[in-house]
């Protein structure tokens, strides 16, 4: 009698729900209980709150049977207008986590912040102490289909791999056709899962972090003829099918080559999290859909150079992630190589002594299983982890289209002489007809050139300069895109921080890669730029003479190439337009489309002439449709700079130069 007594007090005080205090009045209602898919609205009402306090908090929680502290996020109760009331409502758009979700209000004082429990950003996380209301579940209706739906290139042309999630492990499929009505065409999909012991360290291995990822399904769709545009859907008739989606497939023959190319930009939650994310990164993913409205036909791809969701341990991330990138990765094929945030632990395989500052815990213990398996990138290179996780893949591999070859490489692996990754850059580049395929760009994540004031990195770039650069000059590598710094920066055409010879008329005369940092889609945590070595500490940033252009602009940049040139443009989020051009000509003549005008300059008032090509006269119109969407986003935006701007009033100018 006396265990069963033991045993009853440890299922009431450690494992049984949070009971509320009998006289609690306060009472959360969820309109609607059930919704349909990602991104679906959900209404959080609440009343009853005895003397609001700003600091009452509503928690987020997916399983419902998460501890208080285990929330997935959480919304402060005076983002209502009526807070002041004691009731109000927060409409919350819900991504699909495969479980139910439910939320939990919660009284939090001043004496009681902690500020030994701070986020990322230095805020003290809200406390779990008093509980005021539990709702009741809420969850997605069952038979909507797979979700996360994303697109790749295979080694081969004639294909297009799909890769989607589900709660189960159930056969699914994918139907494809050329007739939206007649998907006649079908291929099993196979099947993919990681699980908690696979992660590698906290918090992507701790209750805190770790979220069942669901099934990960991955079909390819087989000989298709070039450049159509095929529609397809996938799932199954038990567990539903997805809605219909096309894509326009590869075309060797094609006379234009498009792509998307950025790096960096994470993914936006509506809720405050243990982590920063990316609000940014749906303006990006605004104006790329504006450009792939107005690329009708032609086909394109989009390529994002690293640093992925900005998960870092918090699975559910990436769940948000894929859902926001759905609308063009399910248009377009997306392609990713490894950045920091997807891999860095401290036991990594492959660390010398040298880099000891450079990899450290940016990975947040998924030593990069989470990227390995929800992506299946062209090439079959993996590096095991040393551990029971599953070897990590899409580290380097190449594809080429008729004007373009496309190269990824790993900077967070060995990239050293001797490495599998060095022979593979040396071979494929070498490979290269160039008299076929006119134009090369090679694509990784931490930048071998850079003038901001990054000092961590100083040994890989030192590296990459001494091993990389050599293969990239003497195989007339056209472009080098990189990530990791959070800004756009195009530099001249470049050899051991040596400019290239010009022409008359000032323009490049070729032979050396143009290197370009595109780190700027959505992460805004922002370096500052390289001061005067003499003057480290004065807020004085000089631009050498090797960087061309540079900004704090967020953005992405278009890839633009046909057989006489190759176009980069640098489009800003803030307007949708372009604010910076290279022109590549095949003879490997540089123009830049802008005119680099230093301060000393008299003759000239600072400006940016930036040029523009055929596609501008397709987002033009385009543009129209999508910024009256998207104007409510704007006048916020507008707001939120003027109300920045107030506050700024009272700052001291610097000084341009010391006396």
């Amino acid at each position: 009698m006396f265990l069963i007594l033991h045993l009853c007090l440890f299922f009431f005080f450690f494992l049984s729900p949070p009971l509320l205090h009998a006289s609690s009045p306060v009472s959360i209602t969820l309109t609607p209980q059930t919704l349909a898919k990602s991104g679906d609205p959900i209404q959080v009402q609440w009343s009853g709150i005895d003397s609001p306090s700003d600091l009452d908090w509503l928690g987020i929680y997916s399983p419902p049977s998460s501890a208080h502290d285990n929330f997935i996020g959480y919304v402060f109760l005076s983002s209502s207008p009526t807070w002041r009331s004691g009731s109000g409502s927060i409409s919350l758009p819900l991504v699909n986590l495969r479980a139910n979700y439910s939320f939990r209000v919660f009284r939090w004082s001043e004496s009681e912040v902690d500020l030994s429990r701070m986020d990322q950003d230095h805020n003290p996380l809200p406390g779990t102490a008093h509980l005021l209301a539990v709702s009741e579940m809420a969850g997605f209706a069952a038979g909507g289909g797979p979700e996360q739906i994303h697109l790749a290139y295979t080694d081969r042309e004639d294909e297009m791999r799909v890769m989607f999630v589900t709660a189960d492990a159930g056969v699914r499929t994918v139907k494809y056709g050329l007739n939206r009505d007649g998907l006649q065409r079908a291929a099993t999909a196979a099947l993919g899962r990681y699980e908690r012991e696979d992660m590698c360290d906290s918090p992507a291995n701790e209750s805190v972090g770790w979220r069942d990822p669901g099934f990960i399904h991955d079909a390819v769709m087989r000989n298709l003829k070039k450049g159509k545009r095929y529609y397809y859907k996938v799932g199954s008739d038990s567990g539903g099918w997805s809605s219909i989606h096309s894509f326009m497939s590869r075309d060797g023959d094609s006379e234009k080559m498009i792509a998307f190319l950025f790096g960096d930009m994470g993914t936006a939650t509506p809720y405050s999290t243990f982590l920063r994310t990316q609000e940014e990164s749906k303006s990006t993913i605004k104006w790329i859909l504006r450009d792939i409205e107005a690329l009708g036909d032609i086909p394109a791809f989009v390529s994002h150079i690293g640093d992925i969701s900005y998960a870092r341990g918090y699975s559910w991330l990436w769940d948000n992630f894929f859902a926001q990138i759905e609308p063009i990765a399910s248009k377009l094929a997306y392609h990713v190589c490894i950045g920091n945030h997807e891999y860095d632990w401290p036991s990594q395989p492959w660390k010398p002594d040298w880099s000891s500052k450079v990899y450290g815990t940016d990975g947040g213990g998924e030593c990069g299983v989470p990227y390995s398996l929800r992506f299946n990138m062209p090439g079959n290179y993996s590096e095991r982890t040393g551990t029971r996780s599953p070897a990590t893949r899409n580290l380097f591999y190449s594809f080429e289209t008729k004007l373009v070859h496309f190269l990824y490489i790993s900077t967070e692996t060995n990239f050293l002489p001797g490495s599998s990754q060095y022979e593979f850059i040396k071979q494929d580049l070498a490979s290269v007809n160039r008299k076929k395929t006119p134009f090369v760009v090679v694509q990784g994540h931490r930048p071998m050139y850079t003038t901001s004031n990054e000092l961590r990195d100083a040994p890989i770039r030192e590296r990459m300069i001494e091993h990389l650069e050599p293969l990239f000059v003497k195989n007339n590598v056209t472009l080098a895109l990189w990530g990791h710094v959070h800004r756009y920066e195009r530099f001249c055409p470049i050899n051991n921080f040596t400019c290239g010879k010009t022409g008359s008329n000032g323009e490049y005369l070729g032979g050396l890669p143009v290197h370009v940092v595109i780190g700027m889609a959505g992460q805004d945590w922002q370096p500052t730029w390289e001061p005067r070595p003499d003057h480290p500490k004065d807020p004085i940033f000089p631009q050498p003479e090797r960087s061309l252009y540079r900004g704090g602009e967020f953005g992405y940049t278009r890839l633009v190439a046909t057989k006489e040139k190759l176009i980069l443009s640098y489009v800003g989020n803030h307007d949708g337009e372009v604010h910076d051009t290279v022109e590549i000509l095949t003879s490997g003549q540089v123009l830049s489309g802008g005119v680099r005008v230093r301060e000393d300059d008299d003759d000239h008032e600072p400006r940016i002439e930036v040029s523009e090509y055929s596609f501008s006269w397709y987002v033009k119109g385009a543009s129209i449709l999508v910024l009256g969407a998207f104007m409510g986003y704007v006048i916020g935006f507008v707001s939120h700079a003027r109300r920045e701007a107030a506050l700024r009033k009272n700052w001291t100018p610097v000084k341009i130069e010391d006396n």
